[in-house]
């Protein structure tokens, strides 16, 4: 029981918000190293978004084990039930952010220092929701992380495709993270949690049809600068078909939809990755 509420605390169960964390880097990784990343980076990456993405979780839910329980979605996380105690969630909290030091030191010192800001924003986003009125643009930051690092990691600095990456990979993880929040909006209103789905009002459909043109939009200016093959647009394409799913769920005003609309997000992802892994 204390194993599966282990892997419930690090959401070992759900694959979807690792893969969402994964692929910005990923992406990074492919147009740094020219669609040829070397093993042991993807390897110290991959390891080390794990372990970021369980930390950030069981950070998320110590600070929000007393509003989880008011959620419908969230008040059956172990925290919140009791099954597991804050001590016990504070010690594997540590063995995991043990984990990802040590992978950050096999890596160059400046990514131990975009590490750092990583944690400190990925503390900071749970406590947002009580004061700032947008938390998924802090998260937005947290996710984006890895990008400025797989850069440092190849042994290249700021680049023009290295900020259209980042803020393309920000508006992104503001659309799906603001669907996501669609879902839990009337108990977020209830209990006081803000969340882009509340700033945004009855606008919030047409704000993330705009995202959505926006970073969509970007991927093609990158083509462009980085002289893509062919191959990218095919699955460009089949990227904004999954846009357009989405904006077809939107549009039926159901919390269910909403979070169908989410999740398709890792979909997106994957055929972004197989745009750069053809285009490169």
């Amino acid at each position: 029981m204390k194993v599966s509420a282990y892997f419930r605390l690090m959401r070992f169960n759900k694959v979807s918000g690792t893969l969402l964390l994964w692929f910005p880097t990923a992406w990074a990784l492919w147009i740094a190293n020219q669609g040829m990343p070397p093993f042991a980076l993807l390897g110290y990456f991959l390891a080390g978004t794990i372990l970021m993405r369980a930390a950030g979780c069981i950070a998320n839910d110590m600070a929000d084990r007393h509003i989880d329980k008011h959620v419908k979605r969230t008040h059956l996380r172990p925290l919140t039930t009791g099954e597991i105690s804050l001590l016990e969630a504070l010690v594997l909290l540590g063995i995991l952010l043990l984990g990802a030091l040590y992978v950050v030191i096999q890596l160059p010192k400046i990514c131990f220092y975009y590490a750092l800001a990583a944690l400190f924003i990925t503390i900071l986003y749970p406590f947002c929701k009580r004061f700032f009125e947008a938390p998924q643009f802090v998260l937005g930051l947290a996710f984006s992380m890895g990008i400025p690092m797989a850069y440092a990691a190849s042994g290249i600095g700021f680049r023009l495709d290295m900020v259209v990456l980042f803020i393309l990979n920000f508006a992104w993880i503001v659309s799906y993270d603001t669907m996501y929040a669609m879902a839990d909006r009337e108990d977020d209103l209830r209990i006081g949690v803000k969340s882009t789905a509340i700033f945004f009002k009855s606008h919030d459909k047409a704000v993330l049809l705009f995202l959505q043109i926006g970073f969509h939009s970007m991927w093609f200016f990158l083509s462009i600068k980085l002289k893509f093959s062919s191959l990218f647009y095919v699955f460009w394409c089949m990227a904004l078909l999954v846009l357009i799913y989405q904006q077809w769920l939107l549009r039926k005003n159901d919390s269910r939809e909403y979070l169908r609309a989410f999740s398709s997000n890792v979909i997106y992802g994957l055929f972004m990755w197989c745009a750069l892994v053809g285009g490169l």
